[in-house]
């Protein structure tokens, strides 16, 4: 069974209720400080973390003296304006005190629906994970509209996971693992240590209108489960009302693992080998021999380039044989790849007019 500490890369979600006191309205600083504590200990023995949290809107009603009731669309867009600035201090103190530097990343439902976004979202946060921060992820709840909404946090967790390869996602929550019935209405309900797959059984058992062990709790977590899963993630519900509550996952705490299907990086290749190619890119044999063994295309390498593509787009690889060496998904387009073929990287702003985005396909978003 999958526990934290294998983990490589870890997303943890966190609810508004685990943040703000839902009487006073206050940041609760100490559970903050404890969470932060767990993130330096995973930090210093090499896992990467990102943190994915509600709250803005929370922090934002309180001090704008807004109703304790359901918030105007514009109300929450302006709590979340007046909350996200203090969230992020929030995180960057506490994170700063064990010499992490935290970055703030917002996001909205269409950076992962289009794929030009959903490859920008997915190199900022492999660019911070590299230069050793921790991003804070949110919904940009000043702007997101309902049809550009995620509409809650725990399936923004599981994209975000996927989005960034994590191989585990934990979500913290006012309960401690998903239960056969509410347990508060059922003396019989047990919880499950392990869901290898999320069937229409377990899907049944989610429950009603309520709060987290309800339709609108745990009926998402179980959509975010199958997100997460299907990316090759293992996900964790568990009580994240304690302090430490990653330590206390660690030393045993109750909690209910789903199971990945596969790597994630390997469900990733397997997603880019099923799409549509919408061009080719031709490289000669020196570099049809470095993807062999697992290199990036750079553009010195390209040796033709053909079809109609834009930055994101599938396209096939080919040996000048014409032999398709695999797909990936390009960082430019059919006209500016066209200009750089045959150039080093240093030689790439002064034709296109903007510095190099690395490699023409990382290796990353290839499948050979």
């Amino acid at each position: 069974m999958a526990t934290v500490r294998d983990a490589k890369r870890l997303v943890i979600k966190i609810g508004s209720a685990l943040l703000v006191d839902r009487a006073t309205g206050a940041l609760r600083a100490e559970w903050l400080a404890s969470l932060a504590e767990d993130v330096a200990r995973l930090r210093a023995r090499g896992t990467d973390v990102i943190l994915v949290s509600s709250g803005s809107i929370a922090l934002g009603r309180g001090v704008l003296g807004l109703p304790a009731t359901d918030l105007s669309l514009e109300q929450s867009q302006a709590a979340a304006a007046v909350g996200q600035i203090r969230l992020a201090g929030a995180y960057d103190a506490a994170l700063a005190r064990h010499g992490l530097t935290s970055a703030q990343v917002l996001v909205t439902l269409e950076d992962s629906a289009d794929r030009r976004r959903y490859l920008n979202s997915r190199a900022t946060l492999e660019q911070l994970l590299r230069l050793g921060a921790v991003p804070i992820v949110n919904e940009n709840d000043t702007v997101a509209t309902d049809e550009i909404r995620y509409g809650d946090n725990d399936r923004m967790a599981a994209q975000v996971a996927v989005t960034a390869g994590a191989d585990q996602l934990i979500l913290l929550s006012d309960v401690d693992g998903f239960y056969s019935a509410n347990p508060m209405q059922d003396a019989g309900a047990h919880r499950f240590d392990v869901i290898e797959a999320v069937t229409p059984e377990i899907e049944a058992m989610a429950g009603d209108a309520g709060s987290g062990l309800s339709k609108g709790g745990m009926k998402t977590k179980l959509m975010a489960a199958k997100t997460a899963t299907a990316g090759g993630c293992d996900m964790a519900i568990t009580q994240g009302a304690v302090l430490h509550p990653v330590r206390a996952l660690e030393e045993g705490a109750a909690a209910t693992w789903f199971l990945a299907q596969g790597d994630p990086q390997q469900k990733r290749k397997a997603w880019i080998a099923a799409m549509k190619p919408k061009g080719r890119i031709t490289v000669d044999a020196g570099a049809a021999g470095a993807l062999a063994k697992g290199s990036s295309l750079l553009p010195a390498g390209v040796a033709q380039v053909s079809g109609r593509f834009g930055r994101g787009d599938p396209v096939e690889v080919a040996d000048e044989a014409g032999r398709v060496l695999g797909q990936g998904l390009t960082r430019y387009d059919a006209g500016d790849a066209d200009r750089i073929k045959h150039l080093r990287s240093d030689q790439i702003e002064d034709v296109l007019g903007y510095p190099a985005r690395g490699p023409l396909i990382h290796r990353d978003d290839m499948a050979i």
